[in-house]
């Protein structure tokens, strides 16, 4: 990222008054980067001239590249979690690809996430790597690395990676927690199958869960993948008769009008280059938290 300042606040003051006074450029052009959301008041962005800093607060100022790329992102509804010189972990909304496919080459996350990291400098450009995908219809963590060495590393250690989902099903499992484990074939009409016995195509999937509340007809589960395959939770889920609220796809008789009710909600790995403990976590969307009474706690 390509910061231009950084100012430690001593006293009580406007914003723009403080940029005028320690940054060597017009007032036009200070506007123009705080109208971009290039100012950031203690890792916040602020684009209020009026603002009010006090003593001890932190102003960072960046360039307009990086702040418009930057932009783009939040437009998008997407989150930066985390981020280093090896990964980014993002927040993807649901609704947009992962990656792009034959219908959609546009709007995806990895293509927002390009921009994104070829706003951070003019002369060495970012690069995104894709380590794994959510499905356009769930919400939630996505991790990618930045440079094809990393991006190996972390899919070689990939079951090593705790990756943990809560959905909204309906119905209540039987038992209350368990494991699904069966093997998954694709179709070539991009539908997924479960059968007990391995099959031509077909590849092992098992999936944790374990209910965490219950109200009327309707549960809400925690899941934790030990694989990652496509709709892994979906069909899983749909097989022991619980499907996920919103799934359409994998249960005709949803008419629930619903968004798929199934979000990432936290990784947990060890940092590839460091070898430093990782956690991120994600709280479940407005449009998942209120299919949830708040009754039940």
């Amino acid at each position: 990222m390509t910061i231009l300042n950084r100012i430690k606040v001593c006293g009580t003051e406007p914003l723009l008054a403080c940029l005028i006074d320690k940054m060597e450029l017009k007032r036009k052009d200070i506007k123009n980067l705080l109208k971009a959301g290039a100012v950031t008041v203690n890792g916040l962005p602020v684009t209020q001239f009026d603002h009010l800093l006090s003593a001890a607060d932190e102003v960072v100022v960046s360039d307009l590249r990086t702040a418009v790329a930057a932009g783009d992102l939040r437009r998008a509804r997407i989150q930066v979690v985390y981020e280093d010189d090896w990964l980014i972990v993002l927040e993807k909304p649901a609704g947009m690809l992962t990656v792009a496919t034959a219908s959609e080459k546009t709007d995806t996350l990895f293509r927002r996430l390009t921009h994104y990291l070829r706003g951070h400098s003019s002369t060495a450009p970012g690069r995104a790597f894709v380590v794994h995908r959510l499905d356009q219809e769930t919400s939630g963590l996505v991790l990618f690395a930045k440079n094809e060495s990393i991006r190996e590393r972390l899919q070689d250690d990939w079951g090593a990676i705790e990756k943990r989902y809560q959905a909204v099903i309906i119905g209540v499992p039987d038992p209350t927690q368990g494991l699904i484990a069966t093997y998954l074939t694709e179709t070539t009409a991009l539908q997924v199958f479960s059968n007990d016995h391995q099959t031509q195509g077909s590849r092992l999937a098992k999936t944790h869960y374990r209910l965490l509340r219950t109200w009327g007809d309707v549960s809400l589960l925690e899941l934790r993948l030990e694989t990652g395959r496509k709709h892994q939770i979906r069909v899983h889920l749909a097989e022991i008769g619980c499907p996920v609220v919103g799934d359409t796809r994998y249960n005709a008789k949803d008419r629930s009008g619903e968004r798929l009710a199934l979000h990432a909600t936290s990784l947990e790995m060890v940092h590839p280059q460091s070898g430093n403990p990782l956690r991120f976590e994600s709280a479940l969307p407005a449009a998942i938290r209120k299919l949830v009474p708040r009754s039940t706690g």
